[in-house]
């Protein structure tokens, strides 16, 4: 059993001879919301795929849920992460999409009704994702993200495109996540989400 859910030790990566992240450690408790804060190039991305098994350390150990990060299926019922903007699916509504996502995970967290509610698509849910705005896309990762089963959340920028107010939901939401038992490490330009969290930066310097 682990006590810790991630332990990332003297972790150091270098990009093309570059080093993005030195020596850096962190540690994440069970049921913590992390805000991982600095300007854009200082290594927010790449800690979060370190900690998603998507980039390999140089040097140093990333041990999530007391195990190296495994681009594996016994990883993935664990994680959900939401990176990039997803590949949508043509020819697929924004209401198909969470269906699809429902049907791969039968215990989904929330019903395809409820994500539309929560994230505000439901007078845009038979319109394709490329069809929607910004805001309205981003909207329809984080269901997707959010909707599905898991432990752990790792969010880039999950505020991009979207409005002051539903920032204020989302932090909402990630206090309803973790008072479930879940965890969210999520890299953040946005005051709102970071003050409601506890803050770490790459570079060991916390704004």
């Amino acid at each position: 059993m682990y006590d810790l859910i991630i332990h990332a030790d003297d972790l150091t990566v270098e990009l093309g001879g570059n080093p993005v992240l030195q020596g850096m450690e962190l540690t994440v408790t069970p049921g913590e919301i992390v805000a991982v804060v600095g300007p854009n190039g200082s290594g927010k991305s790449t800690l979060l795929r370190c900690l998603a098994g998507l980039q390999p350390a140089t040097s140093g150990e990333v041990r999530v849920f007391g195990e190296p990060p495994a681009d594996d299926t016994a990883f993935w019922r664990r994680v959900a992460l939401l990176i990039d903007e997803p590949a949508w699916y043509p020819g697929l509504t924004a209401r198909e999409h969470l269906e699809l996502m429902a049907a791969v995970y039968p215990q989904a967290r929330l019903t395809v009704e409820a994500a539309l509610e929560v994230f505000s698509l439901g007078e845009r849910a038979d319109a394709a994702p490329l069809n929607l705005s910004t805001g309205q896309r981003q909207r329809l990762s984080l269901a997707a993200a959010l909707l599905r089963p898991s432990t752990l959340l790792l969010l880039d920028e999950p505020e991009r495109g979207l409005d002051a107010d539903f920032r204020v939901r989302l932090a909402d939401l990630f206090d309803d996540y973790t008072n479930e038992g879940g965890t969210v490490v999520t890299a953040t330009h946005d005051p709102g989400l970071a003050a409601r969290a506890r803050q770490i930066s790459p570079s060991g310097v916390v704004a």
